[in-house]
């Protein structure tokens, strides 16, 4: 029975190629041995699974940003402001369209589905001129080739490409990105030669599209895309791989009747109906089942019992030779090993499994499948099982009541939100246009070192507080500095926004190396929610009321939403997802209500997650936005009208969801603008009424380039164009501590002297 493994972690285990990265882009090392890292990386990843019995192991899912920016360079679809002069893509074009340079800023970056992985948005139009322009591809399977073994080249299928790209700028909006399918595919056509070349049995064309509602045209593209290729793809096995949720049943029967097609894979931990509609519609004779059913997307360990009893029903249906274990995404999105855990106590331990177990998972399935069940490890699975369903650690019958208690109630603030405005205008004075930053400034090399030490015990409490606090000060101070009208506190006490709620809450467990990719060189180590969740303490207001005493200008008390919370962390899988949501939202409620109850007027509650949440089929769409809102609302709907409650949102896709955000009733949103082209702008500028403040991100903090005061008083006059001016706030993408204070300084102060321009303009037309 064979075994396959839709992807892998490309940081290591250790991030040892986030660490590369950055040292490559200080300029503190060579594209030579930045290279040298990848390869080493690469040949671990092979290794392990070639040892592990693993039959079908992927090759090209390694990237140095992310998978389509890979796709992007590999046809050559490079923007013409990154002066691309032709040939073979280097580190300089590609990481300029990742990140931008000094003189043109970055593409932009979204989420990858529904998850908290980004990629770099292709901007495509009429006039795009296509190449094969990189051979990434074919090079990594000749290296596994060279190093004894045999993988599946992957590549970001023809037709998910153009459905995740946007028309280019000074492209209508209108422009159909799918009659581009003609001019890419003979590129992969070349891909595909050059592969067959080299000896490849298998290729795998992952079109995660499929998961999501199709038109009758996206789903014509698919079969002319495949048919197209068909002549190309001879002697070759094809794998078309879907993930993140169901197959609908329109597009299940377009793609399993694709002649060209080897083998489908499906997502059957999301995909329960797509198992419904194998049992009940049947699968192709002769063809493949690659069954997803080891959950490529957490971080609890398989129930092997019941994913062994679901692969021998479909066996009976496919045939013993033709199924194949697999993941049911790419490992991408858990932690790399949990043999690197050395602080997480045996219990919980026992429940979990990381990338590198998943793989043993998926081996264990296939051989057991095979008749060479290992008695010894299911029955230790079995047990860990049990021990979780049982544990009293995960149940809390308080915190079940008082969830419970939230029905019936919509938890809405008494006060409509132009009251409110009015009420913390006369409270807090601010001029029009106020400026504010989203709330995290640089994390220094000292400043982690501080937090690392404290942690190590290296240091005692009150060295940590009185570092801390210096840096407040000094955070405080350069603020106060630039003139800024709304300050934050920057951060210092946190490496991350997520983390540091989930290590003062019950019911979360912590990694010492769970880390996983966000984007580029940016990883995250998501907590693990295991239990039900409540706050013992309060988390934020002593550093809140700290920051608050340095200065007489409002300063905001940080705190993440709980959709956020939720979103950005391994979450339960023994109870839906709304009630483990619920519960933060009851935690960060008091944490709001303590927060105000110290002094503190601007709370802002993050909900940078909200939009990645969101399903990926419309009719699943509205009870998650009802729970998600309703728990923002939750966390409070008991402040004063004076009490400012701000959130924030970043990198997604908005506009489908505005009425949601408008329903959220915060009194001032921040919201990634800026990098998206300003199309956020696009849904007032078509009617949409926004009452509450708003604050559309003037520059992009993901790259290093600065923007002159200009460049953004021009963007805040394309929002007062479609915004009223007592509404709009001035303010960045996103928080600052990936960027260096000889970034940050600057920037900001363009960013208030074009804020002071436009008010000085707007005085001048009275």
């Amino acid at each position: 029975m064979a075994s396959h493994i839709v992807g892998y972690p490309r940081m290591g285990p250790k991030r040892e190629l986030k660490f590369a990265l950055e040292s490559f882009w200080d300029g503190k090392s060579t594209a030579d041995e930045l290279q040298k890292v990848a390869v080493d990386l690469r040949s671990s990843i092979w290794k392990q699974m070639a040892d592990t019995g693993i039959r079908y192991i992927p090759s090209n899912t390694f990237s140095y940003y992310d998978q389509v920016l890979d796709a992007t360079a590999m046809l050559g679809a490079v923007p013409d402001r990154y002066g691309w002069a032709g040939g073979e893509i280097g580190f300089d074009t590609y990481f300029s369209m990742a990140r931008g340079n000094a003189s043109v800023p970055a593409m932009e970056m979204t989420k990858w589905f529904d998850t908290n992985y980004h990629f770099i948005v292709p901007e495509l139009g009429p006039s795009t001129k296509f190449s094969y322009a990189s051979h990434k591809a074919v090079s990594e399977y000749k290296e596994a080739k060279l190093l004894g073994f045999d993988t599946v080249p992957v590549l970001v299928g023809p037709v998910t490409y153009l459905l995740l790209s946007k028309p280019a700028k000074g492209v209508e909006k209108t422009f159909p990105l799918l009659s581009l399918l003609g001019s890419i595919l003979p590129i992969y056509k070349e891909v595909i030669s050059e592969l067959k070349a080299a000896g490849a049995s298998w290729i795998q064309f992952d079109e995660p599209t499929l998961v999501k509602d199709l038109d009758s045209q996206q789903l014509e593209a698919f079969r002319k895309a495949y048919t197209e290729l068909g002549s190309s793809l001879t002697g070759l096995s094809v794998l078309i791989e879907t993930y993140f949720a169901d197959v609908p049943a329109a597009t299940y029967k377009a793609i399993t009747s694709l002649k060209v097609v080897t083998g489908f894979g499906f997502d059957l931990v999301r995909g329960s109906k797509t198992l419904d509609l194998i049992k009940s519609v049947g699968f192709p004779s002769g063809k493949y089942l690659f069954a997803g059913v080891v959950d490529g997307r957490n971080i609890w360990a398989n129930d092997l019992t019941v994913s062994l009893s679901t692969l021998q029903a479909l066996e009976s249906i496919v045939g013993k030779d033709k199924l194949v274990v697999s993941t049911s995404a790419s490992l991408l999105h858990t932690a790399v090993d949990l043999v690197n855990e050395t602080k997480l106590d045996d219990e919980i331990k026992s429940w979990l499994a990381f990338a590198a177990q998943k793989v043993v998972e998926v081996n264990a399935l296939a051989k057991a499948l095979a008749g060479q069940k290992d008695e010894a490890f299911f029955s230790a699975n079995a047990a860990a099982q049990a021990s979780r369903k049982s544990s009293p650690r995960v149940t809390n019958a308080e915190v079940q009541k008082a969830a419970a208690a939230l029905k019936g109630s919509d938890h809405r603030r008494a006060t409509n939100v132009s009251a409110r405005l009015d009420a913390q205008q006369k409270k807090l004075n601010l001029p029009i246009l106020p400026t504010t930053t989203i709330g995290s400034f640089p994390q220094t090399i000292e400043l982690r070192r501080v937090r690392r030490e404290y942690k190590a015990n290296k240091i005692s409490e009150e060295d940590y507080v009185n570092s801390i606090k210096a840096e407040i000060n000094k955070v405080v101070k350069l603020q106060e500095e630039l003139d800024i009208d709304v300050l934050v506190h920057g951060e210092p006490e946190r490496n991350d926004m997520v983390e540091y709620f989930g290590e003062q809450l019950s019911g979360f467990a912590f990694t010492v190396n769970g880390w996983v990719q966000s984007y580029g060189s940016r990883c995250v180590k998501p907590p693990i929610i295991y239990g039900d969740v409540s706050r013992p303490k309060a988390m934020t207001v002593f550093w809140s009321s700290l920051a608050q005493s340095m200065t007489s200008r409002p300063m905001k008390g940080m705190l993440t939403g709980p959709v956020t919370i939720l979103n950005w962390s391994f979450v339960r899988n023994d109870q839906p997802r709304f009630e483990t949501c619920y519960q933060i939202a009851l935690a960060i409620k008091k944490e709001v209500e303590d927060l105000e109850a110290a002094g503190i007027s601007v709370i802002q509650i993050d909900e940078a997650a909200l939009r990645e949440g969101l399903p990926l089929r419309k009719s699943e769409e509205a009870f998650y936005l009802d729970w998600a809102v309703h728990s923002f609302r939750i966390t409070n709907c008991g402040v004063k009208d004076t009490t400012q409650i701000h959130t924030h949102m970043c990198y997604s896709n908005f506009n489908d969801i505005i009425h949601s955000i408008i329903d959220m009733d915060a009194d001032v949103i921040t919201i990634e603008n800026s990098r998206s082209d300003e199309k956020l702008l696009s849904v007032f500028r078509e009617g949409v009424k926004y009452g509450a403040g708003i604050g559309p991100g003037v520059y992009d903090i993901h790259s290093p380039r600065i923007p002159s005061a200009e460049e953004i008083a021009d963007r805040i006059r394309k929002m007062l164009a479609v915004l009223e001016t007592n509404i709009l706030w001035v303010n960045p993408d996103c928080g600052l501590k990936t960027r260096k204070y000889p970034e940050v300084k600057p920037a900001l102060t363009n960013l208030v002297a074009a804020a002071k321009l436009l008010r000085t303009e707007l005085a001048s037309a009275k």
